[in-house]
């Protein structure tokens, strides 16, 4: 079978380059569920899969992926629309995008694997776990949880005094939500220049952006400066209707899970978790914005190590 695999931006920011750092991982390419994936793959043992989020890349889970590879067998996946995965016309539907990360898990040979999803990758993760149960061990959403009815209650105006240049923790103001669900127009507006809404994003949601360095903000430039890029990530969004009503026919889970919620997300994460997840533990770091690896790598690896053993 031929794989495709188009780089992205300069040289030095392909996966080729980035994988480099990640001692024992390896870059691999397949089409599974009518769509190419690529993930990086590498430690031994129990195989724990991990799902990023918007607008980042496999590349965001470089501060922990190692050291989890010292106890498990590591794949980071870029998800359907995502780095170098194929990016169709259709399928953003996190129950179709579980399709896609289930067919992965088989084509890998696993019965049975934890998973960890960040922001969109944590909504994949968790239509992962009520569609295909049987084949989840443990679970691990870090501030990102399955789409529900509540997503259709948040504000277009943001209340008098809530929305700053950094999160409002108890009015957060999420007003990419409505601006990703344009079609057409956020590709024009934002092709080669999408630098200005990484560097705007990370100052508003993070509490220390310095945190998330120059490099980084350009490797995932370098993927979404491109427009059918910027068009696929937002086919996320733009199916989250369709995520929640399918959600209305989902059992709440039974495996256990861990919700990590950062300072503008816990408060939610602990009221709404335990309606969707029988078996649920919310833990909050405080002192983290939405990017809590990139804030604080050693906490989240504390929380995650501790709940997978």
């Amino acid at each position: 079978m031929n794989i495709e695999h188009k780089v992205n931006g300069p040289k030095q920011y392909s996966d080729e380059e980035l994988i480099k750092s990640w001692p024992g991982f390896e870059n691999k390419y397949t089409v599974v569920n009518g769509v190419q994936l690529h993930y990086v793959e590498g430690g031994s043992g129990i195989p724990l899969l991990c799902l990023p989020g918007w607008p980042q890349t496999w590349y965001s889970f470089h501060k922990i992926a190692p050291q989890l590879a010292e106890s498990y067998r590591v794949i980071v996946v870029d998800i359907r629309g995502m780095g170098t995965s194929g990016k169709p016309e259709d399928g953003y539907d996190k129950k179709t995008m579980s399709k896609d990360i289930y067919d992965l898990v088989k084509h890998l040979g696993f019965e049975k694997v934890n998973l960890l999803g960040h922001d969109i990758g944590g909504m994949v993760a968790m239509s992962f776990a009520f569609n295909y149960p049987e084949a989840v061990d443990k679970l691990v959403l870090m501030d990102g949880a399955h789409p529900t009815e509540g997503m259709l209650q948040m504000p277009l105006i943001p209340t008098k005094g809530s929305f700053t240049d950094k999160m409002d923790v108890n009015m957060p103001y999420v007003w990419w939500m409505a601006f990703n669900q344009v079609k057409d127009l956020p590709e024009k507006i934002l092709q080669d220049r999408f630098r200005y809404l990484l560097d705007y994003l990370f100052s508003y949601v993070m509490l220390d952006d310095t945190k998330m360095t120059d490099f980084e903000r350009e490797v995932y430039a370098s993927v979404y400066n491109k427009p059918e890029n910027i068009k696929a990530s937002n086919a996320w969004y733009q199916s989250f209707t369709q995520d929640i009503e399918d959600s209305k026919s989902y059992k709440p889970l039974t495996m256990p899970v861990l919700g990590i919620g950062s300072n503008s997300s816990y408060n939610y994460i602990k009221m709404g978790l335990p309606y969707l997840a029988i078996n649920c533990k919310v833990e909050g770091i405080m002192d983290s914005g939405h990017y809590m690896i990139e804030e604080k790598p050693l906490k989240v690896l504390e929380l995650v190590m501790n709940f997978l053993k």
